[in-house]
């Protein structure tokens, strides 16, 4: 079969795209490029930190005032 019909590649089709400018995207891709400035991602850090240690210790006050009340409830119950 491949002697009576070789098989040839087809030529590469020329796929061309044009490129218009965006100037929505280009912001959104400015603004993107600003946050990864030096001492951005350690700004970040620190900032996460501190919300999860408010977090951390509001959730320790609530189960603090939980088992305050708990053992005031048990102390009169009993």
């Amino acid at each position: 079969m491949s002697v009576l019909f070789p098989k040839v590649p087809k030529p590469r089709e020329w796929d061309y795209r044009p490129i218009y400018f965006d100037p929505e995207k280009e912001a959104r891709k400015d603004k993107r490029l600003a946050r990864l400035q030096h001492g951005a991602f350690r700004e970040q850090h620190e900032k996460n930190m501190t919300e999860l240690r408010k977090k951390k210790n509001s959730r320790l006050v609530l189960w603090l005032a939980l088992l305050g009340a708990l053992v005031v409830v048990m102390f009169f119950i009993l």
